[in-house]
């Protein structure tokens, strides 16, 4: 089974858009080029902020859940403490 990863992205008008991919790197490329979401095509560019690694879907998919349901605050906060950003955008 291939790694899962739940990201953050921050949008050009500083909202915060959580999801779940198995190519981290594609996936911010598909979402910088406007294809990814209707969301962040109207909020270009996007900057990844956050991510963490799971083994499998159903566990991704239950963090991006359990993060969507975050206050901003709380997003801000998990995102401070766990800095990963390695992919500038």
């Amino acid at each position: 089974m291939n790694m899962c990863y739940v990201y953050i992205l921050e949008c050009s008008d500083n909202t915060l858009y959580t999801g779940w991919t198995v190519d981290l790197e594609k996936r911010v490329k598909t979402h910088l080029s406007g294809k990814a979401s209707k969301y962040t095509r109207a909020r270009l560019p996007v900057k990844l902020v956050y991510f963490e690694e799971h083994n499998d879907k159903i566990s991704a998919q239950k963090r991006e859940y359990e993060i969507k349901q975050l206050a901003r605050k709380e997003k801000l906060k998990l995102i401070k403490l766990n800095n990963k950003n390695l992919y500038s955008t």
